[in-house]
């Protein structure tokens, strides 16, 4: 697969780039995997890029956003943090993916098992992963008391996607006018697989 040009990118909607995140998590899944010359894309992005998309996920060694979505060099923003939540600088990072670069979809991914989120819900005090999964304590709270650790990182993609709409005027206008996408993925780690919502 070719490197995100200027000339992909001019093509590119919010569907679309939804669409290259499914459709790479599928050939992930179903061992796929596209043909890709990684240094002639380090080449190809040494003078500029073009990602189409920012994919927010936690830092857990088993969710390697390339990997799990089948990409190549040049071919989204990816952002990690533990819990995938949204703080200043994240949001910021993704204003100048969108509005300074033009990548079109924003993905927040969680995934099960994750520890952040249990780490939230055992109420973990732990030297700065105190304030860290202080920031997660709402998802335990709005997915309430009898839900699963699952349900409740889903529940946590969902407060970011919301925080994203209200701490960020520019992505929410964005989003208003359809210039980007804003949407939420889970990813198991058993099977490999992001359900998308």
């Amino acid at each position: 697969m070719k490197t995100q040009t200027k000339d992909t990118m001019a093509e590119m909607t919010p569907q679309k780039a939804l669409e290259l995140l499914k459709e790479g998590n599928q050939r992930f899944v179903q061992k796929k995997k596209a043909e890709r010359d990684l240094l002639a894309q380090v080449e190809s992005t040494s003078s500029g890029q073009f990602p189409f998309g920012v994919v927010l996920g936690c830092v857990d060694s088993r969710v390697p956003l390339e990997l799990v979505f089948d990409l190549g060099i040049g071919d989204i923003f990816g952002v990690r943090i533990a819990g995938n939540f949204v703080n200043e600088d994240i949001l910021g990072s993704m204003e100048f993916a969108c509005k300074v670069v033009g990548s079109k979809h924003i993905l927040v991914l969680g995934h099960t098992s994750c520890g952040a989120v249990k780490g939230a819900y055992d109420a973990v005090e732990l030297g700065n992963l105190t304030g860290l999964v202080n920031k997660i304590k709402p998802a335990v709270e709005a997915a309430g008391s009898d839900a699963t650790l699952d349900e409740i990182a889903r529940k946590n993609v969902e407060l970011t996607i919301e925080e994203i709409y209200r701490k960020s005027p520019i992505l929410k206008e964005l989003a208003e006018n359809g210039d980007i996408g804003i949407s939420g993925g889970m990813y198991d780690v058993s099977s490999g697989e992001v359900t998308f919502f």
